[in-house]
C-alpha cells in the first residue's frame, strides 16, 4: 500500500465501526479508532461471498487513488475489503469492483438504454479461466426503470450459483431484488429488498456516530444480512452510485 493510500486509510479508520449487528444496528455503534494498518489477509476474490452472520460495512464515497473517482469498502475490523477506482472519469461505463490486492472482484458493464430505463451487466472474475468462461453471460443484470410517480427501482436479476462458497460446481437459482434509487435515498436508507419474500436483505444509509451524530454525505454504512451473496449487494449499490454520479 503507497503511502497516500495508507494515511487515507488512516483517516477512514477513526470513523469505522466495529459493529456487525445486522439491519437494526446501522448507525448505532459508535466510531472507535484501530490502530495499525490491517495485515495481509484473504483477497475478497477468495472469500467466500456468503456469511452465515449478518455483516456491517462502511462505505466511503471516494476512491484511494489521487484525483480518480470510486469508492473504498472497509469491514468491521477496519480491513479494506472492497476499492473501486475510476481514475477520474465519473459514470463511466466500466467499472471493476477489486479487493485490496487490485484483482477484479465483478465487472460492472453498463449497456444500451431500454426504452425509458437502462442497463448494466456484471460478470464475475474469480480468475482468468473463470473469466473467460462467465464471459458468455452476464452473472447479474441491473435494469432501472423510470416511474412516473414515486421513486424509480433499481431491478437487479441474478444467477446464483455456477461456482458454490468452495468453488465446486452447484445448481444455479434466479434471484431478483431490488433497490430504490434517487439522490436523497441513501439519506433515508435505502433497502435492498428480496423480490421473492419482500424481506430486506441489505440496508445502506449515511453513517452515524453513537451520538447520533451524521458523518459526510460521502461516508455510509451497509448491512448485509446472513446468507446474502454480498457481491450481489455491492453490484447494485455500484449501480446506484453510477446513476446519482458519486463514482
Amino acid at each position: 500500500m503507497c503511502m497516500g493510500s495508507l494515511k487515507l486509510w488512516r483517516a477512514m479508520v477513526r470513523v469505522h465501526s466495529a459493529s456487525s449487528q445486522g439491519l437494526g444496528a446501522l448507525g448505532a455503534a459508535g466510531a472507535r479508532p484501530v490502530a495499525p494498518p490491517p495485515p495481509d489477509h484473504q483477497p475478497a476474490a477468495a472469500r467466500p461471498r456468503r456469511s452465515e452472520q449478518a455483516e456491517v460495512f462502511t462505505i466511503w464515497m471516494k476512491s484511494l487513488v489521487l484525483n480518480g473517482s470510486g469508492c473504498t469498502v472497509y469491514d468491521s475490523a477496519g480491513s479494506i475489503v472492497y476499492r473501486v477506482d475510476n481514475y477520474g472519469a465519473r459514470r463511466a461505463a466500466d467499472v471493476c469492483l477489486m479487493d485490496v490486492a487490485g484483482n477484479v472482484v465483478l465487472q460492472i458493464l453498463k449497456k444500451k438504454k431500454l426504452g425509458f430505463g437502462r442497463r448494466w451487466e456484471g460478470y464475475r472474475c474469480a480468475d482468468q479461466e473463470q473469466q473467460q468462461q462467465e464471459r458468455q453471460r452476464p452473472w447479474l443484470k441491473v435494469v432501472r426503470a423510470w416511474a412516473w410517480r414515486g421513486p424509480s427501482r433499481c431491478t437487479c436479476d441474478c444467477e446464483l450459483g455456477g461456482l458454490g462458497l468452495g468453488g465446486d460446481s452447484t445448481s444455479t437459482t434466479a434471484v431478483r431484488y431490488r433497490m430504490d434509487d434517487g439522490r436523497i435515498a441513501p439519506a433515508r436508507g435505502a433497502r435492498i429488498v428480496d423480490g421473492a419474500t419482500g424481506l430486506a436483505v441489505a440496508e445502506v444509509k449515511r453513517k452515524t456516530t453513537a451520538e447520533g451524530v451524521a458523518l459526510g454525505a460521502d461516508v455510509l454504512t451497509l448491512a448485509v444480512e446472513p446468507g446474502v451473496d454480498r457481491s450481489v449487494i455491492m453490484g447494485l449499490v455500484l449501480v446506484h452510485g453510477l446513476i446519482n454520479r458519486a463514482m
